[in-house]
């Protein structure tokens, strides 16, 4: 039997405002305030409230945003929604926001500048309160339109060389030159790397890789540099290649999640094993890590500490709309030992 938001037989409607003035004796207006957030005397936001589970109203939250202009919603751009990497930062910023009385809108910008630049348009058509984003552009343009409604932007784990946003990162630097510097000093001297040549983490990681081998006095061999896309297809293929060579690298630095497991695909399909015939150092400690075998020495980053910032930064632009230069926060990174880099002795 269908019922009424007032309780009569019939067909069955959505509870109004009101309704609610009906069932509480409170004015339309201070219902109208207590809806769109604002602060109203303690015993009538009890009957409102009571009210409300009542007759199951629903707030119509594309009006009150008309009203109120906000959403209660953050939009996030991420460059690969397929990436495992993606997956776990969309998890902990979905949660940080879920805490926050917050919802997320996930945007995929599929590896395409283009439809990055049409997701941030998107995502301001549906007025978020702030945007998010794991740039694949390496310039700052495409957020301008952002930057002109005045809606607030954060930077995850990618910045760009000149900004005016704010963003929360590793030191992606230091992490390989940290992670090299392992390998050198368990005596290997011939290391390979596999890099993205486009994306900022991928060229910041280069940098330190060749710091830590410059510092150490030894060369960087141009057919032991991998250079090219932070993708699995790119990972397995640089291997496939490292393998192949006649005086082949004894060990081979992976600078993300992709990379590494692309290049221990390669390594398993192959005659070679790790570390007997190479060493392996890979970036980023998800299921891969947990499953293949030996255990891998890896780059961990604090991915959801990483998340908690970028949410805080958000969310305080949002809520203080202060004029001040943008914040830029480096976190480090830890070193996880594993058995994937073989010692090798003295020459």
């Amino acid at each position: 039997m269908l019922f009424d938001a007032r309780g009569r037989e019939g067909q069955y409607m959505a509870a109004t405002i009101r309704d609610i003035k009906q069932k509480t004796g409170l004015s339309l207006a201070t219902i109208s305030k207590y809806l769109n957030g604002g602060n109203v005397l303690p015993e009538n936001r009890e009957k409102i409230e009571a009210a409300i589970r009542e007759l199951h109203y629903e707030v119509n939250e594309i009006a009150r945003g008309l009203v109120t202009n906000k959403t209660n919603t953050i939009g996030m751009i991420v460059y690969d929604i397929e990436s495992m990497f993606s997956g776990v930062i969309i998890r902990h910023i979905g949660d940080c926001l879920r805490k926050a009385g917050y919802a997320l809108l996930v945007c995929d910008s599929c590896n395409n500048e283009q439809v990055e630049n049409d997701n941030v348009r998107f995502l301001l058509n549906k007025k978020v309160d702030g945007i998010i984003v794991i740039p694949v552009s390496g310039k700052e343009d495409f957020l301008l339109q952002a930057r002109a409604k005045k809606v607030p932007v954060v930077l995850l784990d990618r910045s760009f060389a000149v900004s005016d946003f704010d963003c929360v990162k590793i030191d992606n630097r230091t992490a390989a030159y940290r992670a090299t510097n392992y390998l050198i000093e368990r005596r290997h001297k011939k290391i390979a790397i596999i890099a993205s040549r486009v994306d900022y983490t991928g060229r910041e990681r280069y940098k330190g890789f060749c710091e830590a081998m410059d510092q150490a006095g030894l060369t960087v061999k141009k057919e032991y540099c991998m250079l090219g896309t932070h993708t699995i297809e790119f990972g397995h293929e640089s291997m496939r290649q490292l393998l192949a060579m006649k005086h082949r690298p004894t060990a081979v630095l992976m600078t993300n999640y992709e990379t590494s497991l692309g290049a221990v695909m390669a390594l398993n399909e192959s005659e070679y094993d790790c570390p007997d015939d190479i060493s392996m150092m890979g970036f980023d400690d998800l299921i891969m890590s947990h499953v293949v075998k030996p255990k891998l020495c890896m780059v961990i980053q604090p991915m959801k500490e990483l998340c908690e910032k970028a949410v805080e930064l958000v969310l305080t632009q949002i809520h203080t709309k202060e004029e001040r230069p943008p914040i830029e926060l480096s976190m480090g990174t830890a070193l996880r030992d594993g058995n994937s880099v073989k010692p090798l002795q003295e020459n």
